[in-house]
């Protein structure tokens, strides 16, 4: 079954993309004194526009990052078709499961403080919950279990008394718009199980994992988890297009679209008055931010050229486990390390209802490319995305 969702769903291949019209299209901070990245430029913007075109996608918007660091902005269709209004170069989108890849840093993060160990037990941390003797493997995880997905956890996204409180909460949006599930509940939806494997033994993705560690953040940092990534990441980074999705009401966001017939009877746009019609709190530690490609390309640069912490750490970012070395896509603290037609990439996809990204960093160029969609009803573009990709990637190459 198809992630339909609410709340954050990784997307585990090179993209995930996506429905509608709109003329529009809009390139910004073009590369300066070289012909050849100018004319990628034009090749891109009008790759995205043959894309929403053919896909009849409502807008894109994307981005890719030079290796000198240099952002090269693009913006195609409609950020609302009802009322017209065009999609700009600098319009905001939930990120879905990319913010997996914060969760991630924090994680490290609080490691070279010398306030957790990623093999520290999380008994440690959450033993004297009320709820803690009822998970599965609680005594064997540990955090590096849960950063890689190893927990042997089932994910409440698939719980049906989860879907049967969420068809709930939809029936009562007019009169309580705000609401959302908490941690604890989400969590509870997974007790009281069998485990799906021995901690450390399978891979299994799962969100109720990183809202674990959600927790464990706040407990081993001393502060909201939101307080932490913008203290940590988002002010120093100068990330100024990402922020914590926890209201309604977030400034420059496109309207998101969704299949007319959808699992949980959610309305076919789901802005209303300029505000998601749910409370997306709910997915806080499983993704929980709204950015924007340029965003989303720059903290790709940073975070796996090393930068984004003071002390090195990619060895523990992008280690995996050696069952999956010879897999093409494997995973690892919070990041896909995928090899395809274009070499190896680092990234990660994001799922939220009615919207759609994705981000990779390409090593060996040191370019990062990112994209977001403002449907969730379209993901079968992925040949014609890689075309573009591969464009910047071999042009980048030549340019250096």
């Amino acid at each position: 079954m198809k992630r339909a969702w609410i709340f954050a769903a990784a997307a585990p291949s090179l993209f995930v993309a996506i429905c509608c019209a709109g003329a529009h299209s809009h390139a910004a901070s073009p590369p300066d004194g070289d012909a050849r990245l100018t004319a990628l430029q034009a090749r891109f913007q009008t790759g995205l526009d043959t894309i929403r075109e053919k896909y009849e996608l409502p807008g894109i918007t994307a981005a890719y990052a030079l290796p000198d660091g240099r952002v090269v902005a693009f913006a195609t269709g409609l950020s609302d078709k009802e009322s017209g209004a065009k999609m700009t170069p600098d319009t905001r989108m939930p990120a879905g499961s990319i913010g997996k890849t914060f969760v991630s840093a924090m994680t490290l993060a609080l490691v070279q403080d010398g306030k957790l160990a990623l093999d520290d037990k999380l008994e440690k941390w959450l033993g004297d919950e009320p709820w803690f003797a009822e998970l599965p493997n609680g005594p064997q995880i540990t955090v590096r279990h849960l950063l890689m997905h190893r927990a042997g956890l089932a994910d409440h996204i698939y719980d049906p008394q989860f879907g049967a409180a969420v068809q709930q909460m939809v029936r009562a949006l007019d009169t309580d718009p705000d609401y959302f599930f908490k941690p604890q509940d989400l969590v509870g939806y997974i007790l009281r199980r069998k485990p799906l494997a021995p901690a450390g033994q399978q891979y299994k993705y799962t969100d109720t994992g990183y809202i674990l560690l959600g927790l464990v953040i706040e407990r081993a940092g001393g502060a909201p988890y939101y307080t932490q990534v913008r203290a940590r990441f988002l002010e120093p980074l100068g990330l100024k297009l990402t922020e914590p999705a926890d209201r309604r009401g977030i400034a420059n966001l496109a309207a998101g679209y969704l299949a007319v017939k959808n699992p949980f009877g959610l309305p076919q746009k789901i802005t209303a008055d300029g505000k998601l019609v749910y409370n997306p709190l709910t997915e806080w530690t499983g993704g929980g931010l709204v950015s924007n490609p340029q965003d989303l390309a720059r903290w790709a640069k940073a975070l796996f050229e090393g930068r984004a912490l003071p002390k090195p750490y990619l060895d523990d970012l992008l280690s995996t486990d050696p069952q999956d070395a010879k897999k093409a896509s494997k995973y690892a603290l919070g990041v896909y390390l995928t090899q395809s037609e274009l070499g190896t990439s680092y990234g990660h996809g994001g799922w939220s209802v009615g919207y759609l990204s994705h981000v990779d960093y390409y090593p060996a160029e040191r370019v990062a490319l990112a994209v977001q969609v403002n449907t969730d009803v379209r993901d079968d573009m992925l040949a014609e995305l890689l075309a573009l990709f591969k464009d910047v990637l071999q042009t980048v190459g030549k340019s250096e």
